[in-house]
């Protein structure tokens, strides 16, 4: 079995795709008006219109709720990362900290409200 995607489904696919193309700074793959994918080193974050959810499967999904899942990015400097987003509007749940497991993270909404985490292992000379 192997995992691909990870995919958020929303009520205004252009302000999610562009909040995800600052934050990543990767060009979306654009497959018309209801699905987009930002392809990463190891899998895909998708964005998908709750309308075309709707047509595939209707009532399945409320959009902009989710309290359970937090996406993850590996980065090769995270203060650095975090330094250039603060130029961004953007709601932050956890500032930079340097967790016990050897990582330094911060973690921020989109704007559906869903978590990220953005993180880098702390090398062994810090």
């Amino acid at each position: 079995m192997k995992f691909t995607h990870s995919c958020i489904v929303t009520e205004n696919i252009k302000q999610l795709g562009s909040f995800y193309q600052d934050v990543l700074q990767i060009e979306p793959q654009i497959y018309g008006e209801d699905y987009m994918e930002f392809p990463t080193e190891c899998g895909t974050l998708s964005l998908f219109s709750v309308a075309a959810q709707e047509r595939l499967a209707p009532s399945s999904i409320s959009p902009a709720v989710n309290k359970s899942v937090i996406l993850e990015f590996q980065v090769d400097d995270v203060d650095r990362e975090y330094a250039r987003l603060q130029q961004m509007e953007i709601e932050w749940v956890k500032l930079l900290t340097t967790q016990s497991w050897g990582n330094r993270s911060t973690y921020f909404r989109d704007p559906d409200g869903n978590l990220i985490s953005l993180y880098s292992p702390v090398s062994e000379k810090e």
